[in-house]
C-alpha cells in the first residue's frame, strides 16, 4: 500500500443525505427489542460516513492477509476449510473462527469451496453442542475486519436466555472468563469431534 495520507470524503447518497450526523440517537428500540439483555443503553452520536472505506486486512495484497498465515489457534482443518479458537479465555463456553484455507472472498469463493460449507457447519453446530453447559451454537458474520471470507461460530450457555440472538457475542466480553483448562478441554472436544469426521486436529501445533 502507498504511504500517502488516505482521502476520505463524506459519502453521498439519497440515504446518506436523510441521516442526523451528529446526533444522539434514541436507543429505545435496543432496550425494548432486547429486554432479557440491555435495560439501559445510550449510544454515541452519529458520526460521518466516510468514503472510500479504509481497505479491510488482505484486501489490496492478499499476501498480507493474516487469515492466510499458518496460526498457531488454528484447531482442526481440511482440504478447504479451517477453525481457529482459543486465543484467550472469554466469557463463552467456544468462539471459533470459520474461514477458507486459501484466499477466497465470498463473492468469488469457488462453488465446491462454498459447497463444503454447509455440512461443515452442521458439523460444527452439532459438536459445540457437545460441550458441558451448551445448548445452541450461533452462527454470524460481520464483514468489516478482514477480507478474507470469514464467519464466526459461538456456543449460547443452556438456559441463558439473556444470550438469545445477536447479543451473544457481547455477553463473551461480560461473563466471568473460563479457565485455561477449561478453554482447552472445549477445544480438544470440538477439534478432536471434527477430526473424526476428516480433517486434522492442531495442524500447527
Amino acid at each position: 500500500m502507498s504511504d500517502a495520507p488516505f482521502e476520505q470524503h463524506p459519502a453521498d447518497s439519497v440515504y446518506h443525505r436523510r441521516l442526523p450526523i451528529g446526533e444522539r440517537l434514541d436507543a429505545t428500540s435496543l432496550t425494548e427489542g432486547l429486554p432479557w439483555a440491555i435495560e439501559e443503553l445510550t449510544m454515541r452520536p452519529l458520526e460521518p460516513m466516510l468514503v472510500p472505506e479504509i481497505p479491510r486486512g488482505g484486501e489490496v495484497d492478499p499476501a498480507e492477509c493474516r487469515t492466510c498465515q499458518p496460526n498457531m489457534h488454528t484447531i482442526w482443518q481440511d482440504e478447504h476449510w479451517k477453525v481457529t479458537a482459543g486465543w484467550e479465555p472469554g466469557g463463552l463456553p467456544f468462539i471459533g473462527a470459520i474461514a477458507p484455507r486459501e484466499h477466497w472472498l465470498l463473492e468469488d469463493a469457488p462453488h465446491e469451496v462454498l459447497a463444503a460449507y454447509g455440512p461443515l457447519m452442521q458439523r460444527i453446530s452439532e459438536v459445540v453442542k457437545s460441550i458441558p453447559g451448551v445448548a445452541r451454537c450461533h452462527f454470524a458474520r460481520w464483514n468489516d475486519g478482514s477480507a478474507h471470507l470469514h464467519m464466526w461460530a459461538l456456543a449460547r450457555p443452556a438456559g441463558m436466555m439473556q444470550g438469545r440472538g445477536a447479543i451473544l457475542e457481547f455477553w463473551n466480553d461480560i461473563l466471568p472468563a473460563i479457565d485455561d483448562d477449561m478453554m482447552r478441554e472445549h477445544l480438544d472436544i470440538v477439534a478432536n469431534a471434527l477430526a473424526a469426521g476428516g480433517g486434522e486436529t492442531y495442524p500447527n501445533r
